[in-house]
């Protein structure tokens, strides 16, 4: 989740709503790549998530990480709920999840680079509290209520929302990880394909990123139970969004639906004041009950922003949203995936090409059985894994078309960063595969071995 954004200042005039998004185009020399992570930390000895406060806690990783590796703290109501620098933050998930957002780089050897730094922080700190952290899209056997709940404003105000909406909004709040990448756009036109592309194959990375296979300490007949806990959130804020497929999508239209999506919250002195419900349309006049006469800021329209789920989405760069958070390897993998398929004008074409006469059933459709099945999906006609072969070779020419060397001009491009994917595309296997084999085979049900053997 987010830390409060700082957009600008008041909202003087409509235009402005959609020149917030449009002042994200940039030329395609300053494209960058920003990768966000999240993680479960657990007690090492109880296999128990931490809490926020004590010697053995977030709060305690927080202020380690700071102390030995220089990070800057943001903080909340005298509360250390993140850090910042060169550009990353760290933030915490409702239940804890640690959440690395990654700076803005130029490559996947950066990007991988500041992946692998970060968890070597984490775990150094780990160490000294007897905490560990493992990389899994849902929770494996913790309920709802051995959860903590992060003392940030915004989360007390979601967590009561999303039982009015929807049955799944806090299993997503506080038993799910994901990983991300988020990517810029040149123009309008380019944003259009963009999301368009990543919203079609969002289904792709859920299948070859699908890691969440136990929910309570069990088989949920998911290959991915985070991807399942989403289509039952909140439907004014989650989804498809079908609308972007239609003819005159653009920045304004975005802002349409963005308007529609009810509010969380108004961020104002250090507190999250509640608007659960209320409209941004009435705020922009000045109506809006939780601050009477009160108009928006740009840094208001920000935060809102924020609060949409969709499986792909925008704000000043695109947010490719689909895949469960996993192990060491396929957090640089993910970003590989989408930036060969988007940074290559060639590939993003015969991606397009690819998705372009799907209907909204056939994505949707897609969308659930990558859920339910990862590669071994089937539905309208399409092959998941016959379309993950087709999807991930665009990526790999895609890569290699930009040619982008690392260790000091040693590797020629970006594309051994896919390897992890090559290798469930050869063997028809995601990490939820694996995980369900070992649970019904050498670990014989018992689901506690999980922890020992796929923590980072």
């Amino acid at each position: 989740m987010s830390i409060p954004q700082s957009g600008g200042g008041p909202v003087e005039r409509f235009e402005q709503l959609a020149e917030y998004l449009e002042a994200g185009c940039k030329p395609v020399d300053d494209w960058r790549i920003g990768t966000e992570h999240e993680k479960f930390g657990y007690c090492k000895d109880t296999l128990k998530p931490l809490p926020y406060d004590g010697p053995r806690s977030i709060k305690a990783m927080l202020e380690g990480i700071r102390d030995r590796f220089g990070w800057d703290p943001i903080e909340e109501q005298g509360n250390i709920i993140g850090l910042v620098k060169d550009g990353a933050n760290i933030s915490l998930e409702p239940g804890g999840q640690f959440e690395l957002s990654g700076a803005p780089l130029e490559t996947i050897h950066q990007t991988c680079d500041e992946v692998n730094e970060h968890l070597r922080e984490v775990q150094s700190v780990a160490d000294d509290i007897g905490a560990r952290f493992i990389g899994l899209g849902a929770a494996p056997e913790w309920t709802h209520d051995q959860m903590p709940m992060m003392p940030k404003g915004r989360y007390r105000l979601m967590t009561d929302y999303m039982g009015r909406v929807g049955t799944h909004g806090t299993q997503m709040m506080y038993r799910t990880c994901t990983v991300q990448v988020n990517l810029d756009f040149g123009s309008e036109a380019d944003m259009v394909q963009k999301l368009r592309v990543a919203l079609s194959l969002q289904p792709v990375a859920t299948a070859l990123f699908a890691n969440s296979p136990f929910f309570e300490g069990k088989p949920n007949g998911h290959k991915s139970w985070r991807s399942r806990i989403w289509r039952d959130l909140d439907p004014a804020r989650t989804g498809m969004l079908p609308f972007v497929f239609e003819e005159g999508m653009g920045f304004q239209r975005y802002v349409d639906y963005a308007l529609d999506v009810p509010m969380y919250f108004v961020y104002r002195d250090g507190k999250y004041i509640d608007a659960l419900g209320q409209s941004f349309r009435d705020f922009l006049k000045g109506e809006l009950p939780a601050l009477p006469g009160e108009k928006p800021t740009l840094s208001d329209w920000a935060d809102h922003l924020t609060t949409i789920f969709p499986e792909a989405r925008i704000k000043k760069f695109i947010e490719m949203r689909g895949a469960d958070g996993g192990p060491w390897r396929r957090l640089c993998a993910l970003p590989a995936f989408w930036v060969g398929l988007m940074y290559d004008q060639s590939a993003l074409d015969a991606a397009w090409d690819l998705a372009k006469g799907w209907d909204h059933e056939t994505r949707e459709a897609l969308r659930v059985a990558a859920s339910v099945d990862g590669l071994q999906a089937e539905t309208h006609g399409i092959k998941m894994h016959d379309l993950a072969r087709e999807v991930v070779a665009i990526a790999e020419q895609g890569l290699k078309s930009r040619a982008r060397p690392g260790v000091g001009g040693m590797v020629p491009d970006e594309t051994h960063f896919l390897n992890a994917l090559q290798e469930s595309i050869e063997s028809g296997r995601v990490p939820a595969d694996e995980l369900l084999e070992k649970y019904h085979g050498e670990w014989g049900g018992d689901l506690s071995r999980i922890y020992a053997e796929y923590s980072y």
